[in-house]
């Protein structure tokens, strides 16, 4: 049984002082009822997450009380690929035909106040410093980059692309586009990485309803249909966030094996796909999923990046609403962003940012600590 994706809500993402997270939340989930033409108590069930604005299944006491099963789901940056998953997941297998799915949040300022012990670490890797994030992604990066021969110049490409493509983006954080040149020259936060290649953490909501394809022209002449998606975890010798040590053999991490899954999944290969959205907490990590994803070999991004061909114009446009980096990334909503932003291209409706030549097939990718890939094929 296939799955359609029939209505989708956002909140812009940024800072909302006048609203909680969980408000922002209902703000999403009332547009992506809107979208589809339901009301809240046509929803069967409903699965979500949120980090740090309170638990996501509180919804229920913004939009009424009709005794749906919501479950909370808490995967890290992958929690919204994971939501969808499950709704994905619970459709097929023929027990709902209407479910939502929603994440949202609402960061404080600053980094993340990460506990080495609820990643099942000892508190020696946060007295290393390696609990900081922006260290651990300057350390992959820099790895990456002294074996396959990607500049800083390819790392300040990726952020120029996030910040002209969150200028087309009316719900983006950061709308002002930024140059190169003043990327490379911004504060060094940790070599190689500047301060304008890091996405910050945010405030936002996303909302999708999904059910049975067979069903979707109930709601909308536009359905987008998911036509595979897949979930891994780390194996030993992977390279991950908040792991505790590195194998003396390396091998590819989750997001590989989590690819090949989907693409064998939806019978399409990385040569298919028209847009992709690709998790870019830092530039290093768009470069690395790049390749990881399936969508060139690694160190063919430099070429790629210099070239523009991952422009909203160019031959696979990569991050079209802004990405992370542009649209800063509130946990529970970011991974269904990227849904949304590949939902609107292949309707034909995301405005200035609409990628051209009419796309058929989008890819998403999501990746959480400590190594959990979250991946998605839509089709129009």
């Amino acid at each position: 049984m296939d799955v359609a994706i029939v209505g989708v809500g956002i909140h812009p993402f940024g800072r909302t002082p006048e609203r909680s997270g969980l408000q922002q939340g209902a703000y999403a989930a009332r547009a992506a009822l809107k979208d589809a033409g339901v009301a809240w108590s046509d929803v069967q069930f409903a699965y979500g997450g949120s980090f740090s604005a309170g638990s996501a299944d509180a919804l229920v006491n913004e939009l009424g009380l009709t005794g749906l099963p919501f479950t909370n789901v808490a995967n890290g940056c992958a929690t919204g690929g994971s939501s969808l998953m499950s709704a994905y997941s619970a459709i097929k297998s023929g027990e709902f035909d209407l479910g939502m799915v929603v994440g949202f949040d609402k960061h404080d300022r600053g980094a993340f106040n990460a506990d080495p012990k609820s990643m099942g670490i000892g508190g020696w890797y946060g007295e290393a410093g390696l609990m900081l994030t922006t260290q651990f992604f300057a350390m992959k990066i820099t790895k990456y980059m002294a074996d396959y021969g990607v500049s800083k110049r390819a790392l300040a490409k990726v952020s120029e692309k996030a910040f002209q493509n969150g200028a087309l983006n009316p719900n983006a954080w950061r709308q002002t586009p930024i140059g190169e040149e003043e990327i490379l020259n911004s504060m060094m936060v940790n070599d190689p990485l500047t301060k304008y290649m890091f996405c910050s953490p945010s405030e936002g909501g996303i909302a999708l309803l999904v059910c049975r394809a067979d069903q979707a022209s109930k709601y909308t002449d536009k359905p987008v249909i998911i036509k595979g998606a897949a979930l891994r975890s780390r194996r030993y010798g992977s390279f991950e966030v908040f792991a505790p040590s590195q194998a003396l053999e390396h091998i590819a991490g989750p997001t590989v094996d989590a690819s090949k899954a989907v693409f064998e999944m939806a019978g399409v290969g990385p040569g298919d796909i028209d847009v992709a959205q690709l998790q870019d907490t830092e530039a290093g990590a768009e470069i690395m999923h790049m390749s990881e994803n399936g969508f060139c070999e690694n160190g063919e991004q430099e070429h790629m990046l210099l070239n523009g061909e991952t422009t909203i114009n160019g031959r696979l446009p990569v991050n079209t609403d802004g990405g992370c980096i542009a649209n800063g990334e509130p946990i529970g909503a970011s991974g269904l962003r990227q849904i949304y932003e590949n939902v609107v291209q292949l309707r034909g409706e995301a405005g200035a940012r609409q990628v051209p030549d009419d796309p058929k097939l989008a890819y998403s990718h999501v990746y959480g600590a400590p190594g959990i890939s979250a991946v998605t094929i839509l089709q129009r």
